[in-house]
């Protein structure tokens, strides 16, 4: 007969510290080190890092800066005779084109804020997040050249 001896588990289980509710990570003072997933990612979790990558911060620049120029464009068009397709932005132009400026960018801004924060969650076994932002950095590219090419059009009539 063998003896069965019982050990008490006196392990802390709960070692993670807590987080108070403003810490220096979340004002950025202090920064993390996860640049890429930890782990094997689970599929269908998200996967989130402390750090960005540079690239990221020219993409969301670059589209902040299109966003900029397009309420620009936009405005030269309609006072050369346009018309403003989008109900709620022509509303906000007849109101006044400070309001304008403002939602579009407002809008725009915290679009890629939540961006930036899910970057590398998959939304299929292939695409991540990453991948719609570039989609929407060459969506506004070509809607710029396009309100270039409607600019040159308006010069000759």
């Amino acid at each position: 007969m063998t003896k069965v001896i019982s050990i008490p588990n006196i392990r802390n289980q709960n070692r993670r510290r807590t987080v108070p509710f403003i810490c220096t990570y979340h004002l950025g003072i202090k920064i993390g080190r996860r640049l890429g997933e930890r782990r094997v990612p689970q599929k269908g979790m998200p996967e989130y890092v402390d750090r960005y990558p540079g690239h990221l911060m020219v993409c969301m620049v670059a589209i902040l800066f299109l966003g900029v120029l397009d309420a620009f464009f936009t405005l030269n068009i309609l006072a050369r005779g346009g018309e403003e397709l989008n109900w709620v932005m022509a509303q906000l132009i007849e109101d006044s084109t400070q309001k304008f400026i403002s939602f579009k960018l407002a809008l725009t801004s915290m679009a890629l804020i939540l961006l930036i924060i899910h970057h590398n969650v998959r939304l299929t076994e292939k695409i991540r997040v990453w991948h719609i932002k570039y989609l929407i950095l060459s969506g506004y590219t070509v809607l710029i050249g396009y309100e270039l090419y409607l600019l040159k059009l308006a010069e000759f009539y």
